[in-house]
């Protein structure tokens, strides 16, 4: 390395970076076992708009096994016990969570920056728990092929932290995996998203996710105050979508959702539409000798079915019921690290193997599609049956192999 000196070093039992889902839900988790934990955390605080705020059945499973389901669910959020459809003017419910064997039978949606506060809030209860923000790491520090700690830029200057484990929880644009050489291997995916948002007001529709017409589609959740919306696009066309000119794109939404009307005149500019550039991806190995990836940071989702953030916690969770007690008594073997992605790969790559199918079978035709679009005669027919919206609710709300806090 040739980065100057560190001017302070830190020692910790384990340095996790990343304060998203998985890296706040970590160190939480491993902080309660009685670990030494910091958290570092490049931003100044949570508040960044249109990040995963779909907080799954699985998810607040794990806040129930945790002892805090009723104080969570008491901050602001909205709930949906279904999933639903509009095809080419025919809504198609989908999903149905109420049969779900958990305690809450929907999906909440929350502000991930309330999450992660809240998360923050309870962790600082244990000593062990240490959260650092505006500290962006930078580099590896590394003896004899094993990962020791990491060298971060902070604004009281250079600081390195030495850790018995070395946890890269910072998202599919991972620093630290770019740094340890990890190879990934690209699944793609055929669209970007353009999220946004529009004012919702009382008389509007109820929780409808998805709307498809030819050539598009549209995913509105209901934020309480106002509609968050993802706007499908085929990958790379942002410029062309901009050379039809903002007038034009806010005539494709009120296609699209009719009852909006005048309010997409709320989109005043481009600057007003943050992309989405979807990725697709997993390593081939999540860990090295003193360092172990997670989360986005293993494994980048698609947006389709939100599934990213809770996959993320599953990780997490995993995490800590397998090295948690080990790390109480100083490093973890590559063995180790090892169990975790031998019992969160299968997941991933099923999860993921849905998701491409999803792109394939759906989002590819709708956005590639030219003429008028219908949902298949077999899925307006078994849509019918509330027998088969449990299975899409199982495969969204627990999704496979759900852990468990021990």
């Amino acid at each position: 390395m040739n980065t100057p000196h560190a001017s302070r070093t830190l020692q910790t039992g384990c340095c996790i970076v990343g304060g998203g889902p998985a890296g706040m839900m970590l160190g939480f988790l491993l902080a309660r076992q009685g670990v030494e934990v910091l958290v570092l955390e490049k931003h100044a605080d949570f508040l960044r708009d249109f990040r995963g705020d779909t907080i799954h059945p699985s998810t607040l499973e794990v806040m129930y096994e945790l002892g805090l389901l009723d104080e969570f669910l008491s901050r602001p959020h909205q709930q949906t016990q279904t999933v639903s459809l509009v095809v080419g003017g025919t809504t198609l419910q989908l999903g149905d969570f109420s049969h779900l064997p958990t305690h809450c039978k929907f999906i909440a949606f929350m502000p991930q920056w309330d999450f992660l506060d809240f998360l923050a809030d309870h962790a600082r209860v244990y000593s062990h728990f240490h959260l650092k923000m505006q500290a962006e790491v930078i580099d590896l520090i590394e003896e004899k092929g094993r990962v020791t700690g990491v060298r971060a830029s902070t604004p009281e200057g250079v600081l390195d932290v030495l850790a018995d484990l070395v946890v890269a929880a910072d998202g599919r644009r991972s620093i630290v995996r770019e740094k340890a050489g990890f190879e990934a291997l690209n699944i793609g995916a055929p669209m970007d998203v353009l999220w946004m948002r529009v004012s919702r007001h009382p008389g509007d529709p109820g929780q409808l996710l998805g709307r498809i017409e030819a050539g598009q589609m549209l995913v509105m959740i209901d934020r309480g105050q106002y509609w968050q919306c993802a706007y499908l696009i085929p990958k790379g066309s942002l410029e062309a979508v901009q050379r039809e000119g903002l007038a034009g794109f806010r005539s494709k939404l009120a296609g699209l959702a009719p009852f909006l009307g005048g309010r997409v005149e709320e989109i005043q500019s481009w600057d007003d539409i943050k992309l989405l550039t979807v990725a697709v991806d997993r390593l081939k190995q999540w860990y090295r000798p003193g360092l172990l990836c997670i989360g986005d940071a293993a494994h980048a989702m698609s947006p389709a079915g939100g599934v990213g953030i809770n996959l993320a916690i599953q990780d997490a969770v995993a995490t800590a019921n397998i090295l948690g007690p080990v790390l109480k008594a100083g490093p973890v073997g590559p063995e180790q690290l090892a169990l975790v992605q031998k019992r969160r790969e299968l997941p991933t790559r099923l999860t993921q193997g849905l998701q491409v199918l999803l792109q394939k079978r759906l989002i590819d035709p709708v956005l590639t599609s030219k003429g008028p679009v219908s949902a298949p005669w077999i899925i307006r027919w078994l849509a019918q049956w509330s027998l088969f919206r449990r299975i899409p609710a199982r495969l969204i709300g627990l999704g496979f192999r759900p852990e468990h806090v021990r």
